[in-house]
């Protein structure tokens, strides 16, 4: 019946044995036309359904188990909660209100209430989240209120005597707080070191008024760090003196003699760093140390006529950003820190008497006056 039908079209040729109907009518033909109609091409229509059928299963395979692996953690983990008993979150009947806390816990509410957080959650909620009130952070209180108290009954606890481990008490904070600065704390470098919301952040901190006059109270040794700049009052304690706790090598940086204005308060850690995360290096705000610098240094941004190629690449590789004994926040002094690049090509690098143009005043910038780049045409050499 089919070589009738190829007779008829004129496409007799398709029938020759060992020519597969799947091959394009150019290839066969031209194999047909070759072989005189007498010898037949090797059959490429059976490879070409045994690879059809062997690359439909690997597809198949790899839609199995892309949605196996996305429903296979949250399958899993209900049994393996339900065995330790971990699940915090509780059903609706494990929940008692806000109002059974207040009967005993009159003072924390009180303080509360007038936070940011208070008055989002307690006054004026608005997802059931929030209308969860203080259940919202510590878990279902039905079993604290069943065993009349107890600061071991309370399913999530935030004091220094918690028992919650720091995951949970942080995926308390981060059931809302996920957007914005906390973005990136998963894997961050706080995060990976274990550490908590708490152990920076406060709540229960009363109103904001009241808090601010703290602040201000604060002893000097404390209170002359960052003062007009720590807009955030739920910090436990004023910018930078809360980021120097642990970071006490940029607490040493701050005592030289050139330093960035942390102690006149006009920037502090978070004007350049996201403590809560960044996909930047050392956790910058911006993509790159530049980006960073030329925030506030913009007459550096450019773009020049002249560029110098240290500065464009980085400004870390003159300045020390946190502090320096030197001038101008320099790693070395002048002129040191232009002669670790600039070699005796031009200017000799032996050491200088004090009294050499090299190291009078500002050192290679008394000529080279516009080190960081040039517009002038004849600029080439940063003079002018």
């Amino acid at each position: 019946m089919h070589s009738a039908w190829h007779a008829s079209t004129g496409l007799g040729f398709l029938s020759t044995p060992g020519v597969s109907t799947t091959d394009s009518p150019l290839k066969v033909r031209l194999c047909h036309e070759r072989s005189g109609g007498a010898t037949a091409c090797p059959a490429r229509g059976t490879r070409f359904r045994q690879a059809w059928k062997a690359f439909r299963t690997y597809f198949l395979s790899c839609l199995v188990l892309t949605f196996s692996s996305l429903c296979w953690p949250q399958d899993a983990a209900k049994p393996a909660e339900r065995a330790t008993g971990s699940d915090t979150k509780g059903t609706s009947s494990d929940y008692v209100g806000s109002e059974v806390c207040v009967t005993c816990h009159a003072d924390q509410q009180k303080s509360f209430e007038h936070t940011i957080m208070g008055n989002a959650m307690m006054v004026h909620p608005k997802t059931p989240q929030e209308k969860l009130g203080c259940e919202a952070c510590h878990g279902p209180g039905k079993a604290h209120v069943d065993a009349g108290g107890g600061k071991d009954t309370i399913a999530i606890r935030f004091t220094k005597d918690s028992n919650t481990p720091v995951d949970e008490r942080n995926a308390a904070c981060l059931s809302c707080h996920t957007k914005g600065n906390q973005m990136f704390w998963t894997g961050s470098a706080h995060e990976s070191r274990a550490m908590a919301c708490v152990d920076c952040h406060q709540v229960h901190y009363g109103s904001v008024a009241e808090r601010y006059a703290a602040l201000a109270n604060l002893p000097s040794k404390e209170g002359r760090f960052g003062q007009p700049l720590t807009e955030h009052v739920g910090t436990k304690k004023t910018q930078p003196e809360l980021c120097l706790q642990c970071h006490q090598m940029r607490r040493a940086q701050l005592q030289r003699s050139s330093h960035m204005p942390y102690r006149e308060g006009k920037v502090t850690c978070t004007s350049c760093h996201n403590p809560h995360g960044s996909p930047n290096p050392a956790q910058l705000l911006q993509a790159s140390v530049n980006e960073n610098c030329l925030t506030c240094h913009t007459e550096r941004r450019g773009p020049f006529l002249w560029e110098h190629p240290p500065v464009m690449e980085n400004c870390a590789n003159c300045h020390d950003p946190h502090g320096s004994s030197n001038p101008q926040l320099l790693k070395v002094r002048m002129p040191r820190v232009c002669d670790s690049c600039h070699v005796t090509s031009r200017h000799p690098t032996q050491p200088q008497p004090l009294q050499s143009i090299k190291n009078f005043n500002r050192g290679c910038t008394n000529c080279h006056s516009q080190i960081h780049g040039s517009n002038h045409p004849s600029g080439n050499a940063f003079l002018r």
